[in-house]
């Protein structure tokens, strides 16, 4: 058996600056990653904005803003992207205060800039988030506002999360304390789906 790359493509917004607003903010537990050759694990957050004044062209999502997001380590530390987007996008730096417990589900809802990449193989990557210059009009929200913790856990709204996402999740330490003993978890059953998971 010959295993290719998908030949599916979905439509890709356009890279450069675009308005856009906070609609998705998703608790991914501990993920496994890799950083200088060493495997590592630390706890990521998913964070989606839609690009306001970008509609999709193709199919049933035509008419729809298009989306795009992000992949944190879920840190404030000095060096972390997370809290250089987060003050960039804020227009100014966390206090000591903030530091000490900010809540991102502050930021579902929120407008910003969102400067919108190309990767090598031509799919949309979040470069930096900014604050909106004032004055600017900003449109209101077209998706519903999504905020999933897995210390807070909803099966709802976690059903309702992407296929990918929730693949993603079932795989945390976090997710798998949560059911130990007890009733198999919600979306525990995927071996029907399509699996993207990359290995």
């Amino acid at each position: 058996m010959l295993l290719t790359e998908s030949s599916k493509d979905f439509e890709q917004p356009p890279a450069g600056n675009h308005i856009a607003i906070c609609y998705q903010v998703v608790d991914m537990g501990t993920q496994k990653g890799e950083y200088e050759g060493r495997p590592n694990f630390n706890r990521k957050i998913s964070i989606r904005w839609e690009l306001c004044n970008e509609k999709m062209s193709d199919g049933e999502n035509a008419g729809k803003p298009f989306s795009v997001g992000k992949i944190y380590t879920a840190s404030l530390s000095e060096k972390a992207t997370l809290r250089h987007h987060l003050e960039s996008w804020r227009g100014r730096a966390f206090t000591s205060t903030e530091l000490a417990g900010f809540d991102p589900k502050n930021v579902l809802g929120a407008p910003c800039m969102v400067n919108v990449g190309m990767t090598d193989k031509n799919k949309a990557k979040v470069l930096s988030v900014a604050s909106v210059p004032k004055g600017m009009q900003v449109p209101q929200i077209v998706n519903p506002k999504v905020y999933f913790s897995l210390d807070n856990f909803d099966a709802a709204i976690f059903e309702s999360l992407g296929k990918w996402v929730k693949e993603q999740i079932i795989q945390s330490p976090e997710y798998a304390r949560l059911f130990s003993g007890g009733e198999p978890p919600p979306g525990s059953d995927i071996s029907s789906m399509d699996s993207d998971i990359p290995f």
